[in-house]
């Protein structure tokens, strides 16, 4: 039986390289993402399902889970890749609604998507969920390697990330029966960084598709990278 995956923002990117692995793995691949255009054709080229899903929007979020539930009965993994950077600007000279426009996807986002599609997680015997983080989002980390350049680390950003991880480990204890992790890519050349990052986005993926394959024993509550666990 075809494991049943979901990915959104999967129309570029880490996404769109995530949902050509898997699919090529095996796995029954749904991208969503917010453009019907541009998602439609990343799907044809992919040759997996598209769902419209802006994760800022909950009818939106409730229509695509509808959809898979209409089509499959269950999912099986749940990969939370949509996300932006917002405003590269110095925190102090930033807004609230900045702020608000960067958690409303990476953070608010993740938690609509998540909760609309546990139920179909549940049906699954093997349920994954794998939150796309980033090393930009540990505190040990930023204030050791001084990520404190607002021009490379947009630091509304980082703290949404920092905020997802957190979400990641209370899923995790939440939801026992699922291995609920976080992947960073790492510094990925994809629109985000204007290309400029120091990987391509198969390397940036290698710990998504791990840990959206890992066994039953598996890890849970975990973030990590392809070197191993972040430290926070």
């Amino acid at each position: 039986m075809s494991t049943i995956t979901m990915i959104t923002g999967g129309n570029k990117g880490i996404g769109h390289e995530t949902a050509r692995r898997l699919q090529r793995a095996g796995h029954t691949v749904v991208i969503g993402a917010r453009n019907r255009e541009l998602g439609r054709a990343a799907a044809a080229d992919l040759g997996v399902t598209f769902v419209q899903l802006d994760v800022t929007d909950q009818s939106s979020v409730d229509a695509a889970a509808r959809q898979v539930r209409a089509d499959h009965g269950r999912l099986d993994v749940l990969i939370n890749n949509a996300g932006i950077t917002g405003a590269f600007v110095p925190l102090e000279q930033g807004s609230a609604d900045d702020a608000r426009d960067v958690f409303e996807t990476n953070v608010f986002g993740v938690i609509r998507v998540t909760n609309a599609f546990v139920p179909l997680l549940k049906v699954s015997n093997h349920a994954r969920i794998v939150n796309i983080s980033s090393g930009v989002g540990s505190i040990q980390d930023t204030i050791e390697h001084d990520y404190f350049d607002w021009q490379v680390v947009p630091p509304i950003y980082a703290s949404s990330k920092t905020a997802l991880n957190m979400l990641t480990v209370k899923y995790a204890r939440a939801l026992q029966m699922m291995r609920v992790n976080a992947a960073d890519p790492g510094y990925t050349r994809t629109d985000l960084n204007a290309g400029k990052g120091a990987h391509d986005v198969t390397q940036g993926t290698d710990e998504i598709v791990r840990l959206a394959t890992i066994a039953d024993d598996g890890p849970t509550g975990t973030v990590g990278n392809s070197q191993g666990l972040l430290r926070w």
